[in-house]
């Protein structure tokens, strides 16, 4: 099976095999011309013969238009024939590139602005060279729309909320897609969410209205809270005649901590029975 496997591998991405007739006959012809002009001009024709590629790059080789048997070559030097073969370098490194703002749709009927980022890096040179035309250029496009196609199905609350899901959902959907064509999608993040200006000040006054029903609320608790305290309080200080007028001595010394000309004194009206006369008493009675 891995044979067979191997076998339709090398026939999708154009490994170079052994040409029957006229193809054959004409390439043994260019390779021995290639070669005696190459012995000819030794030692320069090193120069055109020899090529070398970092220890980040690939070098992919096609032979008459066919891929050469072994696959991408490097790093280092490695030999080419100048009238036969064509290379074509390969960057292994991680790229990141930034996702433009795009103009989406929520489910909830929401005109948003979302940009992020995403990193990626080949790691089949042959099939970046072989099944795509620019491997770039396809997954900056891929992005955007795989970024437009998952957020339309979301809602506001959820895009504000959930954005590590979101990315990771991204993320899976551009790694499948992007798998034949040797590119592997390592991270995505989601940058930024701008809200319109109206929906702005419509959310800030939303907020703000809940905190001030919020504080409303705590404050009729807290005076709930206080009548009851001093409904307790009135019960025990009534039960207790002597209680009453120690309260009153008490709130005099706090008057006269702070250094007030003037005392307001309660005084109940009891001690002035004894002080009018009998008939005002009766009248008053």
């Amino acid at each position: 099976m891995s044979g067979k496997n191997d076998i339709e591998r090398n026939d999708e991405v154009g490994y170079d095999a052994e040409d029957e007739g006229c193809g054959g006959c004409v390439g043994t012809l260019i390779w021995l011309i290639s070669m005696l002009l190459i012995c000819c001009t030794f030692p320069f024709s090193l120069f055109v013969t020899v090529k070398q590629v970092q220890e980040y790059q690939r070098a992919v080789i096609f032979r008459l238009g066919r891929v050469k048997k072994g696959g991408a070559v490097g790093p280092g030097l490695f030999f080419i024939i100048p009238c036969m073969d064509s290379i074509q370098v390969v960057d292994l490194r991680t790229v990141s590139f930034d996702v433009p703002p795009q103009e989406i749709l929520t489910k909830d009927s929401v005109t948003v602005a979302v940009d992020a980022v995403v990193y990626y890096k080949i790691n089949n040179p042959m099939s970046a060279v072989c099944n795509v035309t620019n491997a770039a250029q396809s997954t900056r496009l891929l992005a955007s729309t795989t970024l437009r196609n998952t957020l339309g199905t979301k809602t506001l609350q959820d895009i504000l909320a959930d954005r590590e899901d979101i990315a990771k959902h991204i993320l899976g959907s551009l790694d499948s897609a992007t798998d034949p064509w040797g590119i592997r999608v390592e991270r995505v993040e989601v940058k930024d969410v701008r809200l319109p200006q109206q929906l702005q000040r419509a959310m800030a006054a939303e907020a703000e209205a809940t905190r001030q029903a919020r504080a409303k609320v705590i404050e009729a608790e807290g005076e709930q809270k206080a009548s009851r305290a001093l409904k307790e309080a009135s019960d025990i200080i009534s039960s207790s005649p002597a209680a009453l007028q120690l309260r009153y001595l008490q709130t005099l010394s706090s008057i006269s901590a702070e250094k007030n000309s003037t005392i307001i004194f309660p005084l109940p009206i009891e001690l002035l029975g004894g002080l009018l006369p009998k008939k005002e008493q009766a009248v008053r009675m």
